[in-house]
C-alpha cells in the first residue's frame, strides 16, 4: 500500500467515524468533493495543507491520516458495504 491509499483509506475511515458524507464534509472545507472522493480512493494526490486542515476539522493529528494502520484495512471493508447500503 502507497501513502496515497493510506492518506485516502484514513481520511475516509475517520470521516466515516465523523458520521458525515463526501458531499458534506468536503463542502464545508471548501474542497470539490469529487476530487477528494478520488483521494479517499488513492488515486489522487493531496497537499499538505489540506491534510491538516482535514485532520484539524477531524479532531485527529496529521500523523493519523498518514500512518498505516491495519485496523483501518479491516473497516474500510465494512464501510465500504455500509456506504453501498445507504447508495
Amino acid at each position: 500500500m502507497n501513502l496515497k491509499e493510506v492518506v485516502g483509506m484514513n481520511l475516509k475511515y475517520y470521516r466515516y467515524q465523523s458520521g458525515l458524507s463526501q458531499e458534506k464534509f468536503y463542502t464545508n472545507l471548501e474542497l470539490n468533493p469529487k476530487y477528494m472522493a478520488c483521494i479517499e480512493r488513492g488515486e489522487e494526490n493531496i497537499t499538505i495543507d489540506h491534510i491538516e486542515e482535514i485532520a484539524f476539522k477531524l479532531g485527529i493529528s496529521t500523523y493519523e491520516l498518514i500512518t498505516y494502520n491495519p485496523d483501518h484495512v479491516i473497516n474500510k471493508k465494512r464501510i465500504d458495504e455500509k456506504i453501498k447500503v445507504f447508495n
